[in-house]
């Protein structure tokens, strides 16, 4: 059995290794974007945004006299680079990269609902504090990849019809 300190120790850890994840996928989906500038420039502010995040897990583990998991933080460096390596093969990479970005801000969603509940349940102020600053922007990109996807699958839709412009990207 795990007391509700322990099990908020361990998921605190997951979310260290999911925006280490969340960092390198956005980064490499921000380098090879060229042609859809309003969805790298918010896929630039929400870098700056899991970068603050990290710090804020990071600093709710030390308080906790935890740390992050390399086991976990290697294998969503891993998992990142699959897929930034699996999508940049697509003739839609794109549109797989925007799909993709919105299911994984829905899982940090998830995440950090849980976790808020969790602190909440091993009374850690701190740490509910810290998970209720991050899960609005992590509700946000989600909002906003759900909104503009209409528009960008149109953007590519014209681009992709176009024998002089590439889509992909």
């Amino acid at each position: 059995m795990a007391t509700p300190q322990e099990n908020l120790l361990d998921w605190l850890r997951d979310a260290h290794a999911m925006e280490q994840q969340a960092e390198k996928m956005l980064k490499a989906q921000s380098e090879r974007l060229e042609h859809y500038p309003e969805l790298k420039t918010r896929i630039d502010q929400h870098i700056q945004e899991t970068l603050n995040q990290q710090k804020l897990v990071d600093g709710c583990l030390s308080r906790l006299g935890g740390s992050s998991s390399t086991l976990k933080d290697v294998t969503g460096k891993l998992m990142a680079f699959g897929q930034a390596v699996g999508g940049s093969m697509m003739s839609d990479e794109v549109i797989k990269g925007a799909m993709a970005g919105y299911v994984f801000e829905n899982v940090e969603i998830a995440t950090y609902t849980l976790l808020i509940a969790a602190a909440n349940a091993a009374g850690d102020a701190q740490t509910q504090a810290a998970c209720e600053q991050i899960l609005p922007q992590e509700q946000a990109m989600a909002d906003w990849l759900l909104e503009h996807l209409p528009k960008l699958t149109e953007a590519f839709l014209l681009r992709s019809a176009s024998p002089d412009l590439e889509a992909k990207k």
